[in-house]
């Protein structure tokens, strides 16, 4: 009996103390909360007002590689590190089928920008995309808004407050009703809309209501001629090829370019090859011709021994790319002396499990204008927590929809929070380095603003990659 008293006895002692410390440990904390079915960090983080990063610093094993949030699991809230001026609050986790307007507030105290900015109230997003889980358009875009939402969550921590309102436009929605809620008309931008049918009713409601109007994806907008209210990031193949031409001049002025018939059929890259040839011969610059069927005797001698030679291809196809590189890996070995560049196409980019290291032996040029480098830091930050909010793995598609969705908001929202309706998206305003997809605006004739940029993803010879941005 004294023995089972003096167990009993030591476990009080023990509970006694284990509770102390909780206690103790808990004191800094605001409380607990007991993760729901389908909760999600960012979710969690608006729900009290916390930025992700402060959430996750009181809870560290969140930050494990793997973790996943699940239900039941006891989370600590701690006290935001800034005040907090919540104008409304709302789960800002993405539904899988969004039917109706839903919204989510980041806001925070802040020291006021430089006039004319948007500093005295939150910045109000409005997002008219399809954002539903019924086929690809639908899903890609619910990853795009995902990346929004992520962008206003990183500026929140700038002291840029954003008030997100979301419409499902889908492709057989009521634009017109859809523009009738009233949050709408108090929008200072909208980001949309994904089909060309749209364009005449928004383009017509974005004007009446002096909102800013971010079309980020490919569709047909003959409104931008004459709508100044209008930001159209897509650039056109015709846009693209005139100006990856226009930079290749300039870049390899001092080279003997080289162009190789691959023999594709279905290569639509004469557009471009023809169009630098034709450049060329206005310049007086000289090039050669070859084939990839030539013998290696015919071949070599369109490369010049005295000068570095910039190879360019008449296909994008990977197939065709590898025919390349053997030939010239092959001739190569009977002429090592040989300095050979390779100019390429954006496609190549989605070639590098394959052709990688050819890349980098052949200081190899892609034009383009995005680039996703899966290696640097901020892309996988942004990776693991888009898997932290959302439980899942961005889309394998070229470029990453929510890396392009982050980049698209954290943009324009600086330059709203910034400039205010003044803001024309010119290089040089902000500063911020883009994660995937650089922007860079300038006017169309009398209307709208067009994105300008290009780069080129160099694959160097020490094996690193470069992006050269052009102005």
């Amino acid at each position: 009996m004294t023995r089972l008293l003096r167990y009993f006895l030591l476990f009080v002692m023990l509970f006694v103390a284990v509770g102390v410390v909780s206690a103790q440990e808990d004191a800094s904390f605001r409380g607990l909360h007991k993760v729901k079915r389908k909760e999600t960090i960012f979710g969690i983080s608006k729900l009290y007002d916390l930025s992700i990063e402060e959430l996750l610093d009181a809870n560290p094993e969140m930050k494990e590689p793997g973790y996943e949030l699940k239900k039941g699991t006891i989370l600590k809230i701690p006290f935001a590190r800034n005040a907090i001026n919540a104008s409304s609050s709302s789960n800002a986790s993405i539904p899988s089928t969004p039917s109706s307007p839903s919204s989510s507030s980041n806001s925070t105290n802040s020291s006021n920008p430089p006039s004319p900015g948007i500093s005295n109230r939150p910045i109000r997003l409005g997002v008219m995309l399809p954002l539903h889980d019924i086929n690809g358009d639908g899903r890609r875009m619910v990853e795009y808004y995902r990346g929004v939402l992520m962008a206003c969550d990183s500026l929140k921590k700038l002291g840029i407050s954003v008030d997100v309102h979301a419409w499902n436009a889908a492709e057989d929605c009521n634009i017109h009703q859809l523009l009738t809620d009233p949050a709408a008309a108090k929008c200072d931008m909208i980001i949309g809309p994904l089909y060309s049918k749209q364009m005449e009713a928004m383009s017509a409601f974005v004007e009446k209501n002096d909102i800013q109007l971010l079309i980020p994806f490919s569709i047909n907008a003959p409104q931008l001629v004459t709508n100044s209210h209008i930001f159209q990031v897509y650039q056109s193949p015709t846009d693209q090829n005139e100006s990856a031409i226009s930079h290749f001049l300039q870049k390899f002025k001092d080279y003997h370019p080289v162009f190789i018939d691959c023999n594709d059929s279905t290569s639509k890259k004469g557009v471009f090859t023809s169009g630098l040839r034709r450049q060329m011969e206005q310049r007086g610059i000289s090039y050669n011709l070859t084939n990839l069927k030539s013998e290696e005797s015919n071949f070599v001698k369109a490369f010049s021994t005295t000068q570095p030679n910039v190879v360019i291809l008449n296909t994008g196809r990977s197939p065709e790319l590898g025919i390349a590189f053997s030939k010239i890996n092959g001739m190569k070995v009977n002429h090592p002396d040989l300095d050979i560049t390779m100019f390429g196409y954006t496609e190549w980019l989605m070639y590098t499990k394959t052709h990688l290291d050819n890349y980098y032996k052949y200081n190899t040029f892609i034009p383009s204008v995005f680039y996703y480098n899966p290696v640097s830091a901020a892309t996988q930050r942004l990776q693991q927590k888009y898997r932290w909010n959302f439980h899942a793995d961005m889309m394998g598609a070229l470029p990453r929809f929510a890396l392009t969705g982050f980049d698209h908001a954290y943009f324009f929202l600086q330059g709203l929070y910034k400039y205010g309706k003044s803001f024309n998206g010119a290089a040089g305003l902000l500063g911020c380095s883009p994660v995937q997809t650089p922007l860079q605006f300038e006017r169309f004739g009398n209307g709208g603003l067009r994105n300008k940029s290009m780069m080129f993803v160099h694959y160097r010879t020490d094996t690193a990659i470069e992006t050269i941005k052009f102005n």
